[in-house]
């Protein structure tokens, strides 16, 4: 084929992926939708709605026409004419159509409708306590995905392949290795600071605490850190969530609880973290596969970035206490900012993740990641889970569940059939440690930066070095350009050991 037809095919491919996204943003704010204030007698119809607009992307992806460019262009006197990023578009584009190319599109449809609906069932029997409401559900999408698995093939574990829908490269041997290694660490320290006799007050912490006030200092804080609002939103939803449908249309939610004062505004700080890299990755890359963070577990290394290694820093409160003061008017008049900074960096055994301390979040990931890998290597059932999970709470965090509302039932992952997902968040904390070592090197004033409320030369920083290449690198690259090394989980336990040791003055 000639350069014009080279040019011509490479075009028409573009153009093909830009109708997909098109689909893509239109299914994710429908769910956005559905998870934000939609008719409750409304889910089921729009849950076919879902199934049909994703059942019809699903088709273009494995298409025939699909086949064809991706075929052409990965002829290697063809992939040689594309640039990096096309290069690396083509790449993600023909790894996708392979493993789609093995799940027949009806199947696939009827799993979309199977999970848009079982969101719904899963806020019902959380609400209500009552796992049996939902466990018909979730035994249909774990033997869809067990399905899915046998179709795309696997090597070694069978979770290894759900592992590499959010974090290409990891597996079952890696993570066994690096949560044994970060356990081994985690438990000594807990049981030091739980030993410790300098433990922080917290009593105040636990008032009523007005939820306009505290959608009001959410916003400001958001503001704070440099989130676009022209480029996105705070609503309210069950469970705090970021959807990015593109860079100028980033929206987050919250959870707001009239006790605790701390559960909306660092799940805010939380969701602005993925929102800030989602909003600032290059417009280069809108339209195409890579207008996307590179994997779950570099996302959650920003949100857990800005809401604890920032959020949950001293010098954040020392320029922020004065303005919280001031927004919930005499509620903490007499506390010094010292005994608020240690009071939300109170490290305590829980049972709720999402309100988990830094230190035992970790713990709450493991207990999911073992239930997960027994999950997917049939040796335990889904009607069993409820029992497993309440011994693994006991077993990691010393903690058992009054119900299954605050035990099996707490999170919305399952309900999507998002398996393989949750070690996300721990990797992620590994990556925002390692980040930080890099980042205080290259920002020298990083902590009087913070002090000084001036957030965005940390967001620049980021946005520069991992936010706008969006899919463009994998994460191995973003983590070895950013700090000089891989995945080193090293840093996280001096990160932890320096912290702590000096809140509860080991």
């Amino acid at each position: 084929m000639t350069t014009n037809g080279f040019i011509q095919k490479l075009t028409e491919f573009k153009e093909y992926l830009k109708i997909m996204k098109s689909y893509e943003e239109a299914v994710g704010l429908i769910y956005w939708d559905m998870r934000t204030g939609a008719p409750k007698k409304g889910i089921s119809t729009r849950s076919e709605v879902v199934g049909v607009l994703s059942g019809e992307l699903f088709k273009m992806s494995v298409s025939e026409k699909m086949g064809e460019m991706l075929a052409y262009l990965t002829e290697q006197d063809h992939f040689s004419k594309l640039d990096r990023i096309e290069q690396r578009i083509v790449t993600e584009s023909k790894k996708d159509y392979d493993r789609s190319k093995r799940i027949p599109p009806q199947k696939y449809q009827d799993y979309v409708v199977l999970t848009a609906q079982a969101e719904s069932a899963w806020e019902d029997a959380k609400h209500q306590s009552d796992y049996a409401m939902f466990q018909p559900y979730l035994e249909k999408i774990v033997a869809a995905n067990l399905e899915f698995i046998d179709l795309w093939g696997y090597e070694g574990h069978k979770y290894n392949t759900l592992l590499d829908m959010y974090e290409p490269g990891m597996t079952v041997a890696k993570l066994d290795q690096v949560f044994g290694a970060l356990r081994e660490k985690v438990v000594p320290l807990l049981a030091a600071i739980q030993a410790s006799p300098h433990q922080p007050k917290t009593d105040f912490l636990k008032q009523t605490f007005d939820k306009e006030k505290q959608k009001k200092f959410s916003l400001y804080i958001l503001k704070q850190m440099g989130y676009d609002f022209e480029a996105g939103r705070l609503d309210e939803t069950v469970h705090p969530f970021a959807t990015g449908l593109n860079p100028g249309d980033v929206r987050i939610t919250t959870r707001y609880l009239l006790d605790d004062v701390n559960s909306a505004l660092f799940g805010t700080i939380h969701e602005g973290g993925h929102a800030l890299y989602e909003q600032n990755i290059s417009k280069d890359l809108i339209g195409t596969p890579l207008c996307t963070g590179t994997s779950m577990g570099i996302h959650e290394s920003q949100s857990r970035f800005w809401e604890n290694m920032i959020g949950r820093s001293r010098p954040f409160w020392k320029r922020y206490y004065g303005d919280l003061q001031n927004n919930y008017s005499g509620q903490f008049d007499n506390v010094p900012v010292e005994d608020f900074y240690r009071a939300t960096n109170e490290v305590k055994p829980s049972l709720i993740r999402i309100e988990a301390d830094e230190l035992t979040y970790n713990l709450h990931i493991m207990v999911r990641y073992e239930i997960e890998k027994e999950l997917f290597s049939e040796t335990i059932r889904v009607a069993d889970l409820p029992e497993a999970w309440n011994e693994k709470y006991k077993d990691y965090l010393g903690v058992s569940p009054a119900n299954n509302g605050e035990g099996v039932l707490q999170d919305v992952h399952w309900s999507g059939g998002a398996f393989g997902y949750f070690p996300s968040y721990a990797l992620g904390n590994m990556y925002a440690a390692q980040m930080m070592r890099t980042i205080r090197k290259e920002l020298p004033d990083f902590d009087g930066l913070i002090e000084g409320g001036n957030l965005l030369p940390i967001k620049d920083w980021l946005a520069e070095k991992v936010y706008r290449h969006g899919k463009a690198l994998t994460p191995t690259e973003i983590i070895t350009s950013v700090t000089g090394e891989e995945l080193n989980p090293d840093y996280l336990v001096q990160y932890f050991n320096e912290k702590y040791g000096d809140i509860y003055k080991l």
